[in-house]
């Protein structure tokens, strides 16, 4: 982890970016942001995937995370293949809520107070794991 520095740094700047914007399709665009770099993180592997060492230690709930970044990533992209139920209405929630269509009948708009707590518990989590 000689890059400890540099992602901690990285890891501040994109929960502030989710901490400070407004609920809104940008909001889902930060978790999104946020939710890439810890995946693209190699200091983060110790958290992630099936033979993770430390896997307990996030939350059950980083899964819904993953559907908003799946969304975010699937929604202006085309496709043949069968995507999966989970992925289309990720992909139809996030479109209603670019479109400021929302509603509490929309489950991804109802949960973007969950999903700033459960953004907040990671943080916490994989910031105590880089200060170590």
């Amino acid at each position: 982890m000689n890059n400890t520095p540099k992602a901690r740094e990285t890891l501040r700047r994109t929960f502030s970016k989710v901490k400070e914007t407004a609920a809104g399709f940008d909001f889902f665009v930060s978790i999104h942001d946020f939710v890439k770099f810890i995946e693209s993180d190699a200091s983060f592997v110790a958290f992630l995937g099936e033979k993770a060492e430390r896997a307990s230690e996030m939350p059950h709930k980083y899964f819904y995370l993953k559907q908003v970044y799946q969304g975010i990533e699937d929604i202006d992209r085309k496709s043949t293949v069968d995507l999966g139920h989970d992925r289309y209405v990720a992909i139809r929630e996030l479109a209603m809520i670019r479109r400021n269509d929302v509603s509490d009948n929309n489950a991804l708009w109802k949960r973007r107070e969950l999903f700033r707590k459960l953004i907040h518990e990671i943080y916490k989590t994989l910031d105590a794991h880089l200060a170590a």
